[in-house]
């Protein structure tokens, strides 16, 4: 069986980033873009927490689908297997940088959340106590380092 291109990505030199993992077209021509937010180092940085990610997820998805200049072009946002980022799925050609404002925000909002996690009820989440808040404010808080940083990786090749 064929390897697919994410698994061709040196997983042992990879940096928190934001980068283009594929594009897609639908039948209608219709592009998808996914970008691998990845938020720790794999392999080299502890993983996140699947607890803290699973709060990420549901804050980042709330956040991102009431943004009121992306919220029509998100398509999907969910966590990696292997617990060291999330995929961001956007409808068009988009690029990194056309990004980072929007997921400042967004991480900001997460470093910053107080309150009930939006969808963490028995009625709403398949496993709503699997949720950690305070690391997943640590974890976004320092992963907005990152995105502050002027050298952020923005491309599989850098």
């Amino acid at each position: 069986m064929k390897k697919i291109p994410s698994f061709t990505i040196d997983h042992t030199r990879l940096q928190p980033g934001i980068y283009v993992s594929r594009r897609d077209f639908t039948p209608s021509g219709d592009c998808i873009t996914t970008f691998d937010v990845r938020i720790t180092a794999p392999n080299r940085e502890p993983a996140v927490s699947p607890e803290a990610l699973h709060t990420i997820e549901h804050l980042a998805a709330t956040y991102l689908r009431n943004d009121p200049e992306w919220a029509s072009r998100i398509v999907y946002w969910g966590p990696m297997g292997c617990c060291t980022g999330s995929y961001l799925l956007i409808q068009g050609e988009v690029e990194p940088k056309e990004i980072l404002p929007l997921l400042t925000r967004m991480f900001e909002f997460i470093a910053t959340f107080e309150g009930e996690i939006p969808g963490a009820t028995a009625a709403d989440c398949g496993n709503y106590t699997f949720n950690d808040l305070p690391e997943a404010r640590r974890v976004a808080a320092r992963y907005l380092k990152h995105l502050a940083d002027p050298d952020l990786h923005l491309s599989y090749d850098e």
